[in-house]
């Protein structure tokens, strides 16, 4: 009888939420190994004026409106940063993470990039075939999702203009120090 209690005991422990919670699961690239630098990812961070992080981009910054970049403002970086890059793609296009905006270049002390930027970055090959930025513009229906992803790397990338997200992703393996992600949605 007393070896019943004890199980019970045990199972309800083991169900009544009681266990420590589980690590939240990083919002990283697994194709881009974040590499663990003293405390490099604390406190980097990536906002915009334009949008807050979960909440939809103004149309402004799609298809449907002006079709220029988000202003975009981060803190943060680690200060062993010798280049900074960025992705901005969405993960819910059908057949597969869609790239509207690949840049890298960016100087280390850089602190943001304003609406429509075009200086101070090299513009990367979207998946619309063109270099630069080039906005939301899901099919009809429900909302997608857009990653702007900004990597703080520990060295040049080496890219001339017009790479794209693979030839980023290649360049930047093992040398990406800290990411700071921004997501916004957009629905038609």
């Amino acid at each position: 009888m007393r070896h019943t209690f004890i199980m019970m005991g045990l199972w309800l422990i083991g169900t009544c939420g009681c266990r420590q919670p589980a690590a939240p699961v990083a919002a990283t690239d697994p194709a881009i190994p974040t590499q663990a630098k003293e405390g490099s990812a604390m406190g980097f961070t990536v906002t915009s004026t334009a949008f807050a992080d979960g909440q939809p981009i103004p149309a402004k910054y799609t298809g449907d409106g002006a079709d220029v970049s988000p202003p975009l403002a981060w803190e943060g970086a680690p200060k062993s940063t010798v280049e900074l890059a960025l992705i901005c793609e969405d993960p819910d296009a059908p057949d597969r993470d869609f790239v509207h905006w690949v840049a890298y270049g960016m100087a280390p002390g850089t602190a943001s990039l304003a609406e429509g930027a075009t200086a101070g970055l090299t513009a990367g090959r979207n998946d619309f075939g063109t270099t630069g930025y080039k906005g939301p513009a899901p099919p009809r229906g429900k909302a997608h999702h857009y990653r702007f992803r900004l990597m703080a790397l520990d060295a040049k990338t080496g890219l001339g203009a017009g790479a794209d997200k693979q030839a980023l992703r290649d360049a930047v393996k093992g040398h990406v120090l800290a990411e700071a992600d921004l997501i916004g949605t957009y629905q038609r």
